[in-house]
């Protein structure tokens, strides 16, 4: 299975069964998002390309019980009822999917949300591998990946967990080489957050004149001003502290910064560590990729 979930097995002494699983659940952005166009069902047709940042993630400890899904959170509070959660409705579609007994998940959040950082996303495909690995279900990536665009979007992408091109509403996908090897990234979000409603809201949908696969081919010093994130004029607008931080990223000297998805998070690229100033209640985080 191609992806970077970090991942610990539980095997009881003298036993083959696997009970038990801890994965660490990254997040990812976005390098450029085309809105291209509203369709009929009310969705909207899109082209961006997602990369995984494996230094952030959530960390789920997933384990077989004897029936029932629990849940419990830790970390960051998110202000979700534990039944809408995205890991329990996960679980919960394995097993009316496949008939599988219970399962206990521990979520220790990390990735902040309402950030454009798929955190929820990646935790539900979490779920989704960890029950197909201590129930021995088999089920090979792109049933994986069909069973988590039930539940989002962009859920599919942390199946396969690499740089992919994403079409359709995020869950038609394509490997795509983006080799950014040796920058250092920063990822950083305001207090506030998005909703996708407010994203989807003021966004104007146009077909760009120059695929984003073309503009990526450029060097990274030329993508300021030409791959861009479709809902970030309105969002910068309407969000000074979210158009701050990204102001901030520049004039520390980033080779490119931009608001990941529907936001509130915005990420720089670096050709060095920055030595950054951002105010001390920015969520900030730093990796070299």
């Amino acid at each position: 299975m191609d992806n970077c979930y970090i991942r610990s097995i539980f095997i009881p002494a003298n036993a083959s069964i696997v009970v038990g699983m801890i994965l660490k659940a990254n997040c990812k952005i976005n390098l450029g998002l085309d809105v291209l166009r509203r369709r009929a069902d009310g969705y909207h047709d899109l082209e961006t390309v997602m990369l995984p940042v494996v230094g952030l993630y959530d960390i789920l400890n997933v384990e077989r019980i004897d029936e029932g899904v629990e849940f419990r959170g830790e970390g960051i509070v998110v202000d979700c009822p534990a039944d809408k959660n995205l890991c329990v409705r996960a679980a919960r579609l394995m097993q009316e999917r496949y008939g599988v007994g219970g399962v206990a998940i521990t979520l220790d959040k990390r990735v902040p949300f309402g950030a454009g950082l798929g955190g929820g996303s990646s935790d539900a495909t979490a779920v989704i591998m960890a029950i197909n690995e201590i129930y021995n279900l088999g089920l090979d990536s792109p049933t994986l990946a069909s069973l988590a665009a039930e539940l989002g979007s962009d859920t599919p992408f942390f199946v396969y967990n690499r740089a992919m091109l994403c079409k359709g509403r995020g869950e038609v996908m394509e490997k795509i080489d983006v080799d950014l090897s040796g920058l250092w990234l920063v990822v950083a979000k305001p207090e506030s957050g998005v909703s996708t409603a407010e994203a989807y809201r003021g966004v104007r949908p146009a077909t760009p004149e120059t695929p984003l696969t073309e503009l990526l081919k450029r060097p990274i010093e030329e993508w300021q001003g030409s791959v861009v994130n479709d809902f970030e004029p309105h969002i910068l607008a309407a969000h000074k502290d979210i158009a701050d931080i990204k102001s901030s990223l520049i004039d520390a000297g980033a080779l490119y910064a931009s608001m990941s998805g529907s936001g509130s998070a915005v990420f720089a690229l670096f050709s060095d560590k920055p030595e950054l100033s951002l105010p001390m209640d920015i969520f900030v985080h730093v990796e070299r990729i």
